[in-house]
């Protein structure tokens, strides 16, 4: 039984787990990571964590990433790519917000915005309504900012 399926019927959300950066195929991570642990160690951030199975998952729960590259230093599987300079290279994923946004519902927020370091996310004036949340999926680097500080959880990153 998959991660997702064990979290759904034990009450959870069931949620896309999102792997380190930079990784050389991420499709196939399980199959050749040896669940060192030395990523979780390094990651500067702390959010890095054990999941199912005890493989490293990312948790923006936690923090950001700030793409320094350090989870990858010393995999001993060679998971990773070995430039890990750029942050719009370490991975496919980008914030998605969904109907539970509080701009949906009438409510002033701007907090994802504010914790959009790239300014990724942008609240263009609407008149007569209040602002929502338009995502500029070049400028989103999928650092995780925003979902820590949305208060209703309405961001993910796919």
């Amino acid at each position: 039984m998959d991660a997702s399926k064990r979290r759904f019927l034990r009450g959870g959300r069931i949620t896309k787990e999102l792997r380190p950066p930079w990784l050389l195929a991420p499709t196939t991570f399980t199959d050749a990571c040896t669940r060192c642990g030395k990523c979780i160690n390094l990651c500067a951030e702390h959010i890095l964590v054990v999941g199912d199975a005890g493989f490293p998952l990312v948790e923006f729960g936690l923090g950001e990433c700030t793409f320094c590259g350090d989870c990858g230093s010393e995999c001993e599987a060679d998971l990773f790519h070995t430039d890990r300079s750029s942050a719009s290279e370490a991975w496919r994923h980008k914030a998605v917000v969904s109907d539970a946004c509080l701009a949906a519902r009438g409510v002033m927020c701007r907090s994802c915005e504010d914790a959009c370091e790239p300014q990724a996310i942008r609240f263009p004036l609407v008149a007569g309504k209040v602002p929502g949340p338009v995502i500029d999926a070049k400028a989103c680097t999928g650092c995780g900012a925003c979902l820590r500080h949305c208060p209703e959880q309405a961001i993910a990153l796919l």
